[in-house]
C-alpha cells in the first residue's frame, strides 16, 4: 500500500474515558475482529495481557493494523494511567496523529491533561472524540469548552449530538449538514443518513456557520465562496480541516456512545479525512554518528533504511519483540541492520504485522510502516538501527526518573538466577523500571513510577515468568545534592604492585538549578593536563554522581568543575587521577553542606463535593499543599502537591474517606530537600 494511504494514530486519553472500548468498535467495523470484545467482560482484544483484563484497565501499548476505505491504519492504543507513562510517551514518539478521547460526563481529567502535554512536545497532529454521551451527566458543549480552557486547544466541532444521558440517538454531520443515526439491534448496519429535521436546524446551522468562519481564516478560496453566498464543495471543507489540523490551528471534535456503537464510523473517515499520512509531515531530526552534526531524514522508501526502536516485549516463544517505526528506506526480512546505539550488526529474522497479540509475517517494512522485528539480541527502547554505510541517530527518546522502590527476593535461592533473568528481561522492556544491587545488603532491589506499576510488574514476574519472589514495604527513592559552592585538592600517592601512582586534584562542586541534571567541566587546558587524564577526572566524577554522598542516594543537579591539577610524567596514572577525583569529589560534596531530596508528586484527586471537606484535610495532614480545587457538576477536583513517602496507601484512604467514589492520579512533579533528615 503507498505511503499516502497509510496512518499512524495513537488512541489517547484518561483512564475510564472509553479508550479500549473505542478501539474494539474500530476493529470490528474494520473487520479485524468478528465479535466486539467487551472492557468489562474482560474480552477486549487490544487488552491481551491477563492483568489488563483482570484489572479493565490497559497497561502496554498493543499495536495493530486495520484498513478502512482503503487506507491502512496503525494504530497504537496506549495507557490511561499515569504510572504506563513512558508507555504514552514512547508511543507519541512515533505516531503521525493522534486521537484523544474525553469523557461527555469527566471533561478533561488529569491523565488527559498529561498526555496532551506530551503530545504538544512531540506535535503530533490530533483531531478529538467526545465519548460516552449516553451516561447521566454527559455534557458535550461543557466538555468541549473545557478542552479549550485546560488543554489551550481551539475546539471546532465537526459532529454534534442530538440529545443527552438516555435521550441520546444519533449525530449531525455538520460539513454535509445532515442527521446520522444506527439501528440499536444490529451493530453491523452501517449509518443511516436522514434530512436535518427542524428542530435541529438552527443548531446545525449556526455551528456550519461557525465552522465556515474558522475556515476562512485558513482558506482565502472559502472565504470568497462564503461571503459571495456561493456553496463551499465539501471536497474543499475536508481539504482545509486537514490543513488546520497539520497545522494545529485548530481541533476538530467528533462524538458518539461507544458503546452503544454509536459515533465510530465518522471517527473513522476523520482519521482518514483528517490525520496526517507520514509523508505529510517534516523530515526526522537525526544527529551523525561520524561527526555529531545535525541531519535531515527525509520520510521517503527511497534512502537509506533508518528505523527506531520505540517498544521491546517479551515473548517466551520468539524472544523479544522490537516494534520499530521506519522512518527511511526498506528493512528486509532476513538481512543485518546495523544497530547505531550499540555499533553491532543484527539479523532480521522475521518482520511481522501486529493484530493485538496475533501476527502476520511480512518480507519487508517500507518507510511510514510499524512492525515487529524478530532476532534482534542487543535492541533496547530508542535505539537506532539502519544501514552501517549511513549511520544517523534518531533523537533518542527521555524517561522519567523512577520514584518508587520496593526489595524483591526469591522465595528460594535456587530461583535467583531465574529472578535476575527475569528482571533483566523487564527492564528491557519498560526503560522506567531499574534494577540494582545493595552493595552491603546484597538484596535485590527495583525501582518504578509508583505502586501500581511495581504491582503489575511483581504480578508479572509471578504469574507470566513463574517465579516465587517476595517484595519489602514500598520506599522512597530519595536524592542527594549540596546546597553551596566549595572546593576540595586531594592528594593520591600509593604504590601498587611496585609502581608509584600519584595525582593532585582540585575540584569545585556547586549547586544547579533543580532538573538541570550534573555536570561536568574542566577549566584546567590539555598543555597543563594532558587529555587521557582529564578523561580519568571525567570518569571518576561522573561514576561518583550514583554512589552518593551521605546516604548513597544518587546526586543530583551537582556541578563539578576541575579548576586545578598536578601530574608528574614519571609516577602520575589515568588509575591515579580517576581515584583523586573520586575522593576529591567525595570531600569536596561532604564540605558543602549537602542535603537530602525527596520526591514531590502532583495529586489529582476527584471526589463528590459530599466528602471535600475531608478529603482536603487528609491531604493536608499527610504534608500536601493544596494548589487548586475547581468545581464541576457533581464532583470537586482537587490539584495539590504532595511528598511520595506520605502518600502511601492512599488509594484505601481515599475509597474509605469517599464511600469508594473518589479516584485520585499521582505523578513525579520535583525533588525537594527533605525536612528532618532520614
Amino acid at each position: 500500500m503507498s505511503v499516502e494511504k497509510m496512518r499512524n494514530i495513537g488512541i489517547m486519553a484518561h483512564i475510564d474515558a472509553g479508550k479500549t472500548t473505542t478501539t474494539e468498535r474500530i476493529l470490528y467495523y474494520t473487520g479485524k475482529s468478528h465479535r466486539i470484545g467487551e472492557v468489562d467482560d474482560g474480552e477486549a482484544t487490544m487488552d491481551w495481557m491477563e492483568q489488563e483484563q483482570n484489572r479493565g484497565i490497559t497497561i502496554v501499548s498493543a499495536a495493530t493494523t486495520c484498513y478502512w476505505n482503503e487506507h491502512q491504519i496503525n494504530i497504537i492504543d496506549t495507557p490511561g494511567h499515569v504510572d504506563f507513562t513512558a508507555e504514552v510517551e514512547r508511543s507519541l514518539r512515533v505516531l503521525d496523529g493522534a486521537v484523544g478521547i474525553f469523557c461527555a460526563v469527566g471533561g478533561v481529567e488529569p491523565q488527559s491533561e498529561t498526555v496532551w502535554h506530551q503530545a504538544n512536545t512531540y506535535k503530533v497532529p490530533r483531531i478529538a472524540y467526545i465519548n460516552k454521551m449516553d451516561r447521566i451527566g454527559a455534557d458535550f458543549f461543557a466538555a468541549i469548552k473545557e478542552i479549550d480552557d485546560k488543554l489551550g486547544a481551539e475546539t471546532m466541532p465537526v459532529y454534534l449530538p442530538i440529545g443527552a444521558e438516555s435521550d441520546f440517538k444519533g449525530i449531525i454531520d455538520i460539513v454535509n449538514m445532515r442527521e446520522v443515526y444506527w439501528p440499536e439491534d444490529d451493530p453491523k448496519a452501517g449509518c443511516i443518513y436522514e434530512e436535518l429535521k427542524d428542530e435541529n436546524r438552527s443548531m446545525a446551522e449556526e455551528w456550519h456557520e461557525k465552522l465556515m468562519d474558522k475556515l476562512g481564516t485558513i482558506s482565502d478560496e472559502i472565504m470568497e465562496l462564503y461571503l459571495e453566498g456561493e456553496d463551499v464543495p465539501h471536497k474543499l471543507i475536508h481539504k482545509t480541516i486537514r490543513k488546520g489540523v497539520l497545522e494545529q490551528a485548530f481541533l476538530p471534535v467528533f462524538v458518539g456512545a461507544s458503546l452503544r456503537n454509536i459515533g465510530v464510523q465518522p471517527l473513522l473517515d476523520g482519521i482518514i479525512e483528517y490525520l496526517p499520512a507520514p509523508t505529510d509531515l517534516p523530515p526526522v531530526p537525526g544527529i551523525s554518528v561520524k561527526n555529531e552534526s545535525a541531519v535531515i531524514v527525509e520520510r521517503s522508501d527511497k534512502g537509506s533504511p533508518l528505523a527506531l526502536v520505540f517498544k521491546i516485549q517479551n515473548d517466551r516463544e520468539a524472544g523479544s519483540l522490537c516494534y520499530v517505526r521506519v522512518y527511511s528506506g526498506v528493512i528486509k526480512k532476513g538481512t543485518a541492520v546495523y544497530n547505531m546505539n550499540k555499533r553491532k550488526r543484527e539479523r532480521l529474522n522475521r518482520i511481522l504485522r501486529m493484530h493485538s497479540n496475533t501476527s502476520e509475517d511480512l518480507s519487508s517494512l517500507s518507510a511510514g510502516d510499524i512492525g515487529v522485528i524478530i532476532g534482534m539480541k542487543e535492541a533496547q527502547t530508542g535505539d537506532t538501527i539502519g544501514s552501517e554505510g549511513h549511520q544517523v541517530l534518531l533523537e533518542s527518546m527521555h524517561f522519567p526518573e523512577p520514584v518508587i522502590t520496593v526489595a524483591i527476593e526469591p522465595k528460594t535461592m535456587s530461583d535467583m538466577d531465574k529472578l535476575k533473568k527475569t528482571l533483566n528481561t523487564l527492564t528491557k522492556e519498560d526503560p522506567t523500571f531499574t534494577v540494582s544491587e545493595n552493595d552491603e545488603t546484597g538484596q535485590l532491589v527495583i525501582s518504578g513510577m509508583g505502586e501500581l506499576h511495581l504491582d503489575v510488574l511483581v504480578t508479572r514476574i509471578v504469574r507470566e515468568f513463574k517465579v516465587e519472589a517476595k517484595i519489602g514495604n514500598p520506599q522512597v527513592s530519595y536524592r542527594e545534592s549540596v546546597s553551596v559552592a566549595s572546593e576540595y585538592t586531594e592528594k593520591f600517592n600509593k604504590v601498587i604492585a611496585g609502581k608509584e601512582n600519584t595525582a593532585s586534584v582540585t575540584l569545585k562542586v556547586a549547586p544547579m538549578n533543580r532538573g538541570e541534571g550534573n555536570t561536568f567541566t574542566s577549566a584546567v587546558s590539555e598543555s597543563n593536563l594532558p587529555r587521557e587524564y582529564q578523561d580519568a577526572v571525567r570518569r571518576g566524577v561522573e561514576n561518583s554522581f550514583t554512589s552518593g554522598i551521605m546516604y548513597g542516594y544518587p546526586g543530583i543537579d551537582i556541578g563539578v568543575t576541575l579548576i586545578a591539577a598536578d601530574y608528574s610524567e614519571l609516577t602520575s596514572t589515568a588509575f591515579a587521577f580517576e581515584a583523586a577525583s573520586a575522593l576529591g569529589y567525595d570531600n569536596a560534596c561532604r564540605g558543602a553542606s549537602p542535603v537530602l531530596l525527596e520526591p514531590v508528586m502532583n495529586v489529582d484527586v476527584l471526589s463528590p463535593k459530599d466528602y471535600i471537606g475531608e478529603v482536603i484535610n487528609n491531604v493536608t495532614v499527610r504534608g500536601g499543599m493544596v494548589n487548586s480545587l475547581e468545581s464541576r457538576t457533581s464532583i470537586e477536583h482537587i490539584n495539590a502537591q504532595a511528598p511520595l513517602a506520605k502518600m502511601f496507601g492512599y488509594s484505601t484512604v481515599l475509597r474509605s474517606l469517599t464511600q469508594g467514589r473518589g479516584t485520585f492520579s499521582m505523578e513525579f512533579s520535583h525533588f525537594a530537600p527533605k525536612e528532618g533528615g532520614i
